[in-house]
C-alpha cells in the first residue's frame, strides 16, 4: 500500500464522516505530501521522511503549518493502526515548532490603508467576502458558505447551523454589514452570498485577492482569521464585556459557555454596531457603502 492509498481510505472512512474541517486534509495532502510521499510504499516511509517535510515546510516560513501537517500525518497512521491497515506511526517522537498564540488584528493608523485597498479591489466577490468577514467576525469557512436562506433581512440576523464547535450561532448583522449584502443581493434567486467556480457552488480559496489587498496597503503579517480577531478586538476597544464578545464570536469555553447561554442579541448586536462604526471611523469612511461603491464613483 502506498501513503496515497492510505490517506484517502482516512478520508473516506474517518475524516470525512467525522470532521467538518475534512477537506483541509486534502488540500494539506496536495500542497505538502502528494509529492513527497504520495506514491511511497508504507514500509520505505519512516521518522526521517517525516521530519524532513516538518523541517522543509517550516523553512519556507510557515512552522505552524509544519505543525498541521505532521499532525494530519500522525492521524492518518494512527488511524491505520486502529483499524488494522498498518503498525507502526512514524510521526510519533518528531518535536514541533513552538507556537505563540496569535494577537494580530488591523490596528487604528492601518484601517484607513485597508479600507483603500479593499475599495480598488476589482474582484467584487473578494471584496464583499473581506468586508462581511471583517463586519462579521465569523469564520472563514462560514462565510465562504454563506447562504442566502440563512439570512433575516429584517431581524438583521445570518443563522449559522454548524460551526466549528459544534453549536449554532446567531450572527448579528450590522447596518453595514446589511448594506454590503443588500448591495451584493442577485435579482434571481441564489444559493451562496459568495458564488465560484468550486465543487461546492461557493467561493473556496479566497487568498491570491487577499494577497491584492494586503499588498495595496502595504500591511504585513495579516491572516483572514485576523479579520475575526479584529472584530473583537475593536469590541474591546469600545467597552464590550468579554462575555459579549464571546457570544459574539461563538467561542466555546467551558468557564463561560452558561453565560454566553443566557445573553440575549441586543448587548451583542449594540456591541458590533460600535465597533463596526468605530473601525470605518478610524478609516475616515461614514459606511460601508464608500467601498463598495467606490468605483462607480471613480468612473
Amino acid at each position: 500500500m502506498q501513503f496515497s492509498d492510505l490517506f484517502f481510505e482516512y478520508i473516506e472512512r474517518h475524516s470525512r464522516l467525522n470532521k467538518k474541517t475534512w477537506e483541509e486534509d486534502v488540500e494539506k495532502y496536495h500542497n505538502h505530501l502528494e509529492k513527497s510521499i504520495g506514491n511511497k510504499k508504507l514500509s520505505s516511509i519512516d521518522r526521517a521522511s517525516i521530519s524532513l517535510i516538518h523541517s522543509s515546510i517550516t523553512k519556507k516560513g510557515s512552522p505552524i503549518a509544519a505543525n498541521r501537517v505532521l499532525a494530519l500525518i500522525s492521524s492518518v497512521f494512527g488511524w491505520a493502526i486502529s483499524v488494522d491497515l498498518w503498525d507502526r506511526n512514524p510521526a510519533l517522537g518528531i518535536r514541533r515548532n513552538k507556537e505563540k498564540s496569535r494577537d494580530r488584528f488591523i490596528q487604528g493608523d492601518e484601517l484607513p490603508r485597508f479600507f483603500a485597498a479593499l475599495a480598488e479591489e476589482f474582484n467584487e466577490t473578494i471584496r464583499d467576502y473581506v468586508l462581511i468577514s471583517l463586519l462579521t467576525g465569523a469564520r472563514r469557512g462560514n462565510v465562504l458558505a454563506m447562504r442566502w436562506q440563512d439570512i433575516n433581512f429584517d431581524r438583521a440576523e445570518w443563522r449559522i447551523e454548524e460551526t466549528e464547535n459544534d453549536t449554532p450561532q446567531t450572527v448579528v448583522l450590522s447596518p453595514e454589514a446589511i448594506h454590503v449584502l443588500l448591495n451584493r443581493k442577485p435579482s434571481k434567486p441564489a444559493v451562496f452570498v459568495f458564488p465560484g467556480m468550486g465543487k461546492n457552488g461557493h467561493l473556496e480559496e479566497p487568498r491570491k485577492g487577499w494577497k491584492r489587498i494586503l499588498a495595496r496597503a502595504g500591511i504585513d503579517n495579516l491572516r483572514i482569521h485576523d479579520l475575526r480577531r479584529t472584530l473583537g478586538s475593536w469590541q474591546a476597544k469600545t467597552g464590550a464585556s468579554l462575555a459579549i464578545i464571546g457570544k459574539s464570536l461563538n467561542h466555546k469555553h467551558q468557564n463561560t459557555t452558561a453565560i454566553y447561554a443566557r445573553l440575549d442579541l441586543d448587548p451583542v448586536r449594540e456591541s458590533v454596531n460600535t465597533a463596526t462604526s468605530a473601525m470605518l471611523a478610524a478609516a475616515g469612511l461614514k459606511d460601508c457603502g464608500d467601498v463598495v461603491s467606490f468605483k462607480k464613483n471613480k468612473s
